[in-house]
C-alpha cells in the first residue's frame, strides 16, 4: 500500500511542472519573435500571415488575401511545451528554401499542395507542425518567412458592415454565424467530435473547422473557396453534394500526419449568387458530422 501511495505521489509531483510550464509560456516573447500580435482564442495564440504582397487572379477574380491567401501559424500549450500548426502560402520558387529553413529550425512539414486551380501566379500551401519551446518555434517560422515577401504586419482595418452580398441570407442558409474580414465574409463550422494529434486534443482554432469564405464579385454574387474538414466516409458524399450545386472541387488531401480520426481536407471554388452558393455549401455540410446551428 505504501509503495502505491509513493508512486501516486511521484506521478502527481511530476505532473505539476508540466502544468506550470505550460502556463508560463511568455507570449510576449512569441509575439516579438514573429513581429506580430496574436489573436487569442482560449489557450490558442494564432498569428495571421496573409500574402497581401501577391496579386493573384482566378477566372478573372482578383483574390483577396482573406479569401484564399491567408497563411497562419498557431500555438497552444501542451504538456509543458508548445504545439504549433500552420499553413504558409508560397510561390513555387519559395517552397524549397522555406522548407529547408523550417526543417533546420526543428519544424515538421506535414503537407505541400494546391488549394485552388488556374490561379495566376500559381500558389502553393505548406502545412507545418511541431512541438517544443514556443519562442524557438516562432523564431524558426520567422526565419523561414524572411525568405519570402510576406509583408510586415499592418493595423487591422475597420470591418465593413455592408460588402455587397446578403450576409444574413448566407448565415440563414448555412445555419451558422460569420464575420467580415478583409472584405471577405467568413463562416467556420467546427466538427462535432474531438480531434487528437499525437494523442493530444487539437483545438478547432488550429485549422480544424470547415472554412467557408465569400468574396463579393458584384450584383449579389460571390467567389467562394475554403476547405471542408472530413473523415474518409464523408469525402465522396460531400463531393457529390458540391458538384450537384455547381461548386467545383479543387483539391482533396491531408494537412496533418498523426491525427485521430484520420482527416481529409477538401477545397472548392465557384462564383455565383452568394445565397445560392451558401445553400449548396449547406447541402455539403449536412453530409458531415459537424456542429450544426439553426
Amino acid at each position: 500500500m505504501m509503495r502505491k501511495l509513493g508512486l501516486l505521489t511521484l506521478v502527481a509531483t511530476l505532473s505539476i511542472p508540466a502544468i506550470v510550464n505550460a502556463a508560463e509560456i511568455d507570449w510576449k516573447k512569441v509575439d516579438a519573435a514573429l513581429g506580430k500580435t496574436a489573436a487569442v482564442s482560449g489557450e490558442v495564440h494564432r498569428y495571421g500571415l496573409p500574402r497581401s504582397d501577391l496579386h493573384v487572379t482566378l477566372d478573372g477574380v482578383a483574390i483577396k488575401p482573406a479569401l484564399a491567401l491567408g497563411g497562419w501559424v498557431a500555438f497552444a500549450p501542451v504538456h509543458g511545451e508548445a504545439m504549433v500548426m500552420g499553413d504558409l502560402v508560397l510561390l513555387e520558387t519559395e517552397i524549397t528554401p522555406v522548407m529547408t529553413k523550417l526543417l533546420d529550425g526543428g519544424l515538421d512539414i506535414t503537407a505541400v499542395h494546391n488549394h485552388i486551380l488556374r490561379a495566376s501566379p500559381a500558389t502553393f500551401y505548406m502545412h507545418i507542425g511541431g512541438h517544443g519551446d514556443a519562442t524557438k518555434l516562432a523564431t524558426a517560422v520567422k526565419e523561414a518567412l524572411a525568405l519570402t515577401k510576406v509583408p510586415a504586419p499592418k493595423p487591422p482595418a475597420t470591418a465593413q458592415q455592408d460588402i455587397g452580398i446578403d450576409t444574413a441570407g448566407i448565415e440563414q442558409a448555412l445555419g451558422a454565424k460569420g464575420k467580415i474580414n478583409g472584405g471577405v465574409f467568413q463562416v467556420g463550422v467546427p466538427r462535432a467530435e474531438s480531434i487528437t494529434e499525437g494523442g493530444m486534443k487539437v483545438p478547432n482554432s488550429m485549422g480544424l473547422a470547415t472554412a467557408l469564405n465569400f468574396q463579393p464579385t458584384g450584383g449579389g454574387k460571390a467567389a467562394i473557396t475554403g476547405d471542408f474538414v472530413l473523415i474518409g466516409s464523408e469525402v465522396n458524399p460531400v463531393i457529390q453534394a458540391l458538384r450537384s450545386n455547381g461548386i467545383e472541387v479543387t483539391a482533396v488531401h491531408s494537412h496533418m500526419l498523426d491525427e485521430e480520426p484520420r482527416l481529409f481536407f477538401m477545397h472548392f471554388w465557384a462564383n455565383d449568387d452568394a445565397v445560392k452558393l451558401a445553400k449548396g455549401l449547406r447541402a455539403a455540410v449536412d453530409k458531415t458530422n459537424s456542429q450544426k446551428g439553426k
